[in-house]
């Protein structure tokens, strides 16, 4: 689960690369979801390159007639980021939801950026994205059992906005649901195989538990606790 795609002075996916192609393995063929912004056509052609020049080869199901068979035939799942409500929207709009959960259960690695993190906890309720389009429901993939809160912003004690941080509204969900919340900053990743959770990246992230003081967790950190079951990173 990776936060955001770029880090500020560094190009599409630099900062994740070498995370990218030793979770990837012997995959050869990536499915990619561009779902989240308007122009696929573009994003889809900015993502070919980038895994093209790790030796990747990327297809977008935006292209394919039939996605569900597409996402059974590839060696792995990438979710690009975006407006997270136009995500998965057009998720359950294509009704793939099911075919990916099968995917990653039987073992095929799922990345997600930004928005394609969001998705891949029970809900998008964590999202920070405006509700530019209504999805017929919340509830995302579920690959994981804990909310996923990326481009997570630490409250600014020194500034003069009047308006809620990303720590409060985290909070504010905590105030109605009980799942966990993972704020992950910008710069970081979540790396989960075989039911171990570690914190990657260059940047830190924050734990957020009902009744309970959020948790500061450092990179190289592994998290107990949170996770048991299929691959994700």
């Amino acid at each position: 689960m990776i936060s955001n795609s770029t880090v500020h002075g560094r190009g599409y996916l630099d900062h994740v690369q070498e995370q990218i192609k030793t979770f990837l393995g012997d995959a050869k063929t990536i499915l990619f979801f561009p779902f989240a912004l308007h122009d696929r056509d573009d994003y889809a052609a900015k993502a070919k390159a980038r895994f093209a020049a790790m030796g990747y080869s990327l297809e977008s199901a935006h292209k394919i007639d039939n996605p569900s068979n597409a996402v059974a035939k590839a060696d792995a799942i990438f979710i690009g980021g975006g407006n997270t409500f136009r995500l998965l929207k057009a998720l359950l709009d294509l009704e793939l939801l099911d075919p990916i959960r099968r995917k990653v259960k039987n073992g095929a690695p799922y990345i997600g950026s930004s928005a394609g993190a969001n998705v891949a906890g029970p809900t998008i309720k964590t999202t920070k994205d405006m509700p530019i389009v209504q999805p017929r429901s919340f509830d995302s993939l579920g690959l994981v059992p804990f909310q996923i809160s990326p481009h997570y912003l630490d409250p600014d004690p020194n500034s003069t906005h009047m308006g809620e941080t990303q720590e409060e509204r985290i909070l504010q969900f905590l105030e109605e649901n009980e799942t966990p919340v993972v704020g992950i900053r910008e710069g970081a990743c979540l790396l989960i195989e075989n039911g171990a959770v570690a914190l990657k990246g260059e940047t830190g992230a924050r734990i957020f538990r009902r009744g309970q003081a959020p948790v500061e967790v450092t990179p190289g950190t592994e998290i107990s606790g949170l996770v048991g079951g299929p691959d994700a990173s």
